[in-house]
C-alpha cells in the first residue's frame, strides 16, 4: 500500500473544522478523533475499489542491441486480466546506465484491454543493460491509496561499441583499392602477387616486363601486381588495469576497441583474416573464423561485456594464444599501455619470440594533456607538471625505443587520433610488401 498527496491533503483540510469544534465545544480529542477515523475510512474504501495490480499480466518487447549512444524504444505491455478498471503508475526499473528517458508512467487500463508503455533508453556505458521488475500502483476512484505489486518483467539489451571510427574507412579503403589494383597504381614488393598483362605505357617499371609475354605479341607487355590476400592478422587486446585508464573521458579498453573494428574492417575488405583476442590472465572473449560482416557482428559482440580487470596482464601466455590461432606469418597487433618501462617489462620480453615469426604492432593510448601540460611554464606549479609531463613522455620513448630495436613497430596517438593511425600502418605495411 502508498498513500498520495490528496490523503496529506485531505488530513489538512480537517485542521480548521477540529481547532473550531474544540474551541466551540472543548472536544478537540474527540473531534480530531472522529476526522482520522473518518479519513481512514475513505482510504479503505479507496484501496477495496482500486484493482490488484497482481491481475496485470507483462509482456515487454525491445531490440536485442544497440550501439553506445543511439537511442531505441523499449516497450512494456500490460493487460488488465481483472474485473476492475486499473488506474495507476507504473514503474519500469532499468539500470541507470541503460539511460532511461523516464521511469514512470500513468496508466489506465480497463478490464480486459491492453495498453502499450514506451521508454527511450539512451545508454551510456556498454555492456548487458537490465531491467528485472516492473511496480505498478493501482489507486481506488477517490486517488487516496494505491495497492502495489512488485512484479518480475526481466528485459535486457546488450550495448556494443560505438564504432565512431568508421568515418575513417571510406578513404582507408580508397587507398587500398588503389594498392589491389582497381585503380592506377600498380606495385611491386616482397608481399606481392602477380595479377594480370597490360601493355607498357611510359614510366612503367621495366623490370616488371614480361619478355616472354612480348615474344607472342606485337607491343611490349610488362605484369602488374597487386598485395597478397589471405593475409591472417592477429590482434590481441589486453583487458588488464592499465586499459581501465580514462583518457579524454573515454577508457583506454573503448579506444582499443574502437582501433580493432577499424582495422578488422580494413582487413576484410582486403581479403585478409582476422582473429581478435582479449586477455589478461584468462580468456576473456575470442573471435576465429569469420569473415565479411559477421566478422564485426561477432566481434562487436564479444567486446560488449568486457571490462578492464583490475589485475596486470600476463604476456608470457600471449605467444601461445597467437601459435593456437596460427603458425603462418602473421601481423600480430597488441593493443597496450606502454606508459612505464617497470609496466611493460613482460610485453618487452615476449615482443622477441613474436617478432622472430611474426609482423609486430604495438598500440598505446596517449595523453594529449601530457603534451600540453609540456608547453605549460607560467608559474610555479606548471613548471613542476611540465617536468611530470617531460618524465612520462620519456618513459613512452624509453619503451619504444626498447620495442622498435626488439623488430616490432609502435602506434601511439590520443583517442581520437589512434585508430587511423593504426589503419594507416596496415596499408603502410601492405604496400611495402612486408604482409
Amino acid at each position: 500500500m502508498s498513500v498520495s498527496g490528496r490523503l496529506v491533503a485531505l488530513l489538512a483540510l480537517g485542521v480548521a473544522p477540529v481547532v473550531l469544534i474544540s474551541v466551540i465545544y472543548d472536544a478537540a480529542y474527540q473531534a480530531l478523533l472522529g476526522w482520522i477515523g473518518f479519513v481512514v475510512l475513505l482510504v479503505a474504501i479507496d484501496l477495496v475499489a482500486a484493482a490488484s495490480p497482481r491481475r496485470v499480466a507483462l509482456e515487454r518487447a525491445l531490440p536485442a542491441r544497440v550501439r553506445l549512444g543511439e537511442t531505441v524504444t523499449s516497450t512494456l505491455y500490460l493487460t488488465n486480466t481483472g474485473s476492475r478498471m486499473l488506474r495507476g503508475v507504473v514503474r519500469d526499473a532499468w539500470q541507470p546506465s541503460a539511460g532511461p528517458a523516464t521511469a514512470r508512467a500513468r496508466v489506465t487500463i480497463p478490464r480486459g484491454e491492453r495498453r502499450a508503455v514506451a521508454i527511450a533508453l539512451t545508454p551510456f556505458r556498454r555492456g548487458e543493460r537490465r531491467t528485472e521488475r516492473v511496480t505498478i500502483r493501482s489507486f481506488g476512484p477517490l486517488g487516496l491509496a494505491a495497492r502495489q505489486a512488485t512484479l518480475r518483467a526481466e528485459g535486457r539489451i546488450r550495448v556494443l561499441p560505438p564504432f565512431n571510427a568508421r568515418k575513417h574507412l571510406p578513404s582507408r579503403l580508397a587507398r587500398l583499392r588503389e594498392l589491389d589494383g582497381r585503380a592506377s597504381v600498380m606495385i611491386r614488393g616482397q608481399g606481392t602477387e602477380f595479377d594480370s598483362l597490360r601493355e607498357y605505357v611510359r614510366g612503367d617499371d621495366v623490370r616488371s616486363i614480361d619478355w616472354r609475354a612480348t615474344a607472342r605479341h606485337s607491343d611490349v607487355m610488362v605484369r602488374t601486381w597487386r598485395p597478397e590476400r589471405d593475409r591472417r592478422v592477429v590482434i590481441v587486446i589486453d583487458t588488464g588495469r592499465t586499459q581501465a585508464a580514462r583518457i579524454d573521458d573515454e577508457p583506454r579498453i573503448d579506444t582499443a576497441f574502437e582501433s580493432a573494428l577499424l582495422l578488422a574492417a580494413l582487413a576484410t575488405r582486403a581479403g585478409d583474416r582476422v582473429d581478435l583476442i582479449l586477455y589478461d590472465r584468462r580468456l576473456r572473449g575470442r573471435v576465429h573464423g569469420a569473415s565479411g560482416p559477421e566478422l564485426l557482428s561477432r566481434m562487436v559482440d564479444v567486446m560488449a561485456p568486457i571490462e578492464p580487470d583490475l589485475i596486470e596482464m600476463d604476456w608470457t601466455a600471449v605467444p601461445g594464444l597467437v601459435r593456437q590461432v596460427t603458425t603462418q606469418r602473421s601481423l600480430v597487433v597488441l593493443a597496450t599501455a606502454i606508459d612505464a618501462p617497470g609496466i611493460s617489462r613482460e610485453l618487452m620480453a615476449i615482443v622477441p619470440q613474436l617478432t622472430r615469426n611474426h609482423m609486430v604492432v604495438v598500440t598505446s593510448v596517449t595523453d594529449p594533456d601530457v603534451a600540453a601540460g609540456v608547453r605549460e611554464r607560467g608559474d610555479r606549479q606548471e613548471v613542476y607538471r611540465a617536468a611530470a609531463a617531460e618524465r612520462a613522455l620519456l618513459d613512452v620513448a624509453r619503451v619504444t625505443t626498447v620495442l622498435k630495436r626488439f623488430g616490432a613497430d609502435v602506434v601511439t596517438g590520443a583517442p581520437a587520433d589512434l585508430p587511423p593511425a593504426l589503419a594507416d600502418r596496415y596499408i603502410a605495411l601492405k604496400a611495402a610488401g612486408r604482409l
